[in-house]
């Protein structure tokens, strides 16, 4: 499977999640989340492609410029529509792009290391990145939208689902 095609099935989830989901449940406090919402793990999820987004067409990628905009946390159909740019934008991006990764890890002020990347490990990293966080929101929507069912697969690791496959298949 192709990259774009891995992001596009993980992002296409996200997606029927968010269409399904009751407005009300996508912003209600999960006590198993220490109060955060889908909506929040969602925007969080969508900003690190947002800033993968911007940082190809300017050739530099920090994550911790977020905006952190509290409207896809609340609002349906912006994030749907985020969804969905995000989805054409990977399809459409060059895999080979070199970039460079701007990574900030002192609290005290904003100094930045600067590391050679490029789209493919940028986008390898968002994946990862969203196939955590629905694990996450797998266990609020237990909590908050029980009436959603999810697919087996939301918020597995491609890797763990082989391992599980496979352990499967060796108990025959």
């Amino acid at each position: 499977m192709k990259l774009s095609q891995a992001c596009t099935q993980i992002l296409g989830q996200l997606v029927d999640l968010v269409e399904e989901i009751d407005e009300k449940d996508f912003s209600r406090p999960s006590h198993a989340l220490s109060n955060s919402t889908i909506g929040q793990h969602l925007r969080h999820t969508l900003e690190f492609f947002f800033c993968l987004e911007s940082g190809f067409e300017k050739g530099v990628v920090n994550y911790d410029k977020r905006a952190h905009d509290k409207k896809i946390e609340t609002d349906r159909v912006l994030a749907i529509n985020a969804l969905n740019r995000i989805i054409d934008f990977v399809n459409q991006i060059p895999f080979d792009k070199p970039l460079k990764l701007e990574v900030g890890y002192d609290t005290t002020q904003d100094d930045v290391v600067t590391v050679e990347t490029n789209t493919t490990r940028e986008l390898v990293y968002n994946i990862e990145h969203a196939v955590h966080h629905m694990a996450i929101m797998k266990i609020g929507i237990r909590e908050v939208a029980s009436y959603i069912m999810l697919p087996a697969d939301f918020g597995i690791a491609a890797s763990t689902l082989r391992y599980n496959e496979a352990v499967a298949q060796s108990s025959h």
